[in-house]
């Protein structure tokens, strides 16, 4: 009859549930609170007494999520997160005669969406040393911590001695390198910039997974690929710090007429004997006139 034919549907296995009638505001659409629709609360208990009650801990007791299924994730393998979402791009380091310069933007792009336009990407960590950073803005606040914790430590033991440049990074390279060996590495690569114990200057680079090297000017980012040949041209031990100012300018420039992800706005960081400077916000002058812009194309056969 049509009764008994009504409870053989109800029992089904793939009986359909109906579908949201509010919303919660704690975790958006997706859950129907307890007590609102009758019949969904009766397909809901069908479905415990089944299956088991839903293991997922973040929904709230007052309502049940139709969308995930939490057996199906208590088995799934434990995964990371392998992609960065607010990144920061090049990062440039240059020696001169009495210190070091770092200069980069302060864009923090949301994927491609020039998001954050006031992110001072370089942190002074010490009297001696400052770093700069390309990547995940996330995971640099989580270097940033650690730096924290190293110079707290510092601080407490009261003895006049501070890690010099070349001890933080080196600490930088052991962090990077054990992440990566996790499968669960910091999306960032690193320019450390200052002084060593014994006042010469020092400048470095730490990759994501651990790699490292020191010179005399060193680039993170797409940079690595723009500045890096004019710091080569450019570069002489002994300049004064105008002249080292000048040519990281000249470096920016090239990079933001190239880069879509970076903007006219930039700081440049100093370390000298004297301690750590970051500059204001500045611009460099851009010029777009360039004949070749306006057609582009105009001696590119596949060009559109």
């Amino acid at each position: 009859d049509d009764e008994g034919a009504r409870r053989d549907d109800d029992d089904a296995p793939n009986a359909m549930i109906p579908r949201r009638v509010a919303h919660n505001p704690i975790i958006g659409p997706g859950v129907v609170p307890r007590g609102v629709d009758a019949e969904y609360d009766a397909a809901c208990a069908r479905d415990d007494a089944r299956d088991g009650p839903a293991t997922t801990t973040h929904v709230p007791a007052s309502g049940r999520a139709f969308t995930l299924d939490g057996k199906a994730r208590e088995k799934a393998p434990t995964t990371r997160t392998q992609t960065p979402y607010v990144t920061g791009t090049s990062a440039l380091g240059l020696k001169y005669g009495d210190g070091v310069l770092l200069a980069c933007d302060t864009l923090a792009c949301y994927g491609s969406t020039k998001r954050y336009k006031n992110v001072e990407r370089v942190k002074k960590v010490n009297e001696r040393c400052a770093i700069a950073f390309t990547g995940e803005l996330s995971d640099f606040t989580y270097v940033c911590n650690l730096l924290e914790e190293l110079t707290t430590e510092d601080f407490c033991e009261d003895d006049g001695m501070t890690r010099d440049a070349e001890e933080i990074y080196q600490y930088l390279t052991r962090v990077m390198y054990n992440r990566r060996n996790k499968f669960d590495p910091l999306w960032n690569s690193l320019v450390v910039a200052g002084l060593k114990t014994n006042g010469e200057t020092f400048l470095g680079t730490v990759g994501m997974i651990g790699t490292h090297y020191e010179d005399d000017h060193v680039c993170a980012g797409f940079g690595n690929h723009i500045a890096r040949p004019i710091f080569r041209e450019f570069y002489k031990a002994d300049m004064t710090e105008e002249q080292a100012v000048e040519v990281m300018r000249s470096a920016l420039y090239a990079c933001v007429m190239r880069d879509k992800q970076m903007m006219n706005k930039f700081q440049i960081c100093k370390v000298t004997k004297d301690g750590v400077t970051i500059s204001e916000p500045f611009a460099v002058p851009t010029e777009w006139g360039y004949e070749k812009f306006y057609n582009p194309t105009k001696f590119s056969e596949t060009g559109w």
